[in-house]
């Protein structure tokens, strides 16, 4: 199973989804699950995982899943080339590093040079960025590359979006 989470936020609350799903290739989720937060703080720049990280972990402690072959987050999983621990890695941290955490950020974070692959998708002329920690970057880029969709954003990370903001 993959599972892939996203956060939207909305005056002091927020609404966490995850998307589960079989292959990378599927078109639809085998399954969806949504968390509301309350209490939700206000965005602290360079601190961005202390407001998403206890949502998806909250909405995590609820799911029932044997195997988990990779977690996929909209974001960076590093922040610099020393590794500086962003959403992704905190995350990771917090699984105990037993699950693969793959980053998929739509606009490019300059700090980060080395630890992130450039993925073109479809036609489009505008990479997604790709990071991740407990798998290879090229392994990382490969799965998200090989996702549905001919489109810049893959079609479940599109679905997860949309629902994130229901």
């Amino acid at each position: 199973m993959i599972l892939s989470f996203d956060t939207y936020y909305s005056q002091g609350s927020a609404k966490t989804v995850c998307l589960a799903f079989e292959h990378w290739q599927d078109a639809v989720p085998f399954a969806m699950h949504e968390q509301m937060h309350d209490g939700i703080e206000e965005y602290v720049p360079g601190e961005f995982y202390k407001r998403e990280l206890p949502c998806i972990l909250g909405l995590w402690k609820t799911l029932n899943y044997d195997r988990i072959e990779a977690i996929v987050i909209d974001g960076f999983v590093y922040l610099d080339d020393e590794r500086r621990p962003g959403l992704g890695a905190h995350l990771y941290h917090a699984l105990q590093e037993a699950i693969p955490v793959i980053g998929v950020a739509k606009t490019n974070f300059a700090a980060i040079i080395h630890h992130k692959q450039p993925l073109m998708r479809g036609d489009s002329t505008r990479p997604l960025f790709i990071t991740c920690a407990g798998i290879e970057l090229a392994m990382a880029a490969e799965c998200i590359g090989s996702m549905h969709g001919s489109y810049r954003i893959p079609t479940l990370l599109k679905l997860l979006d949309k629902k994130t903001k229901e």
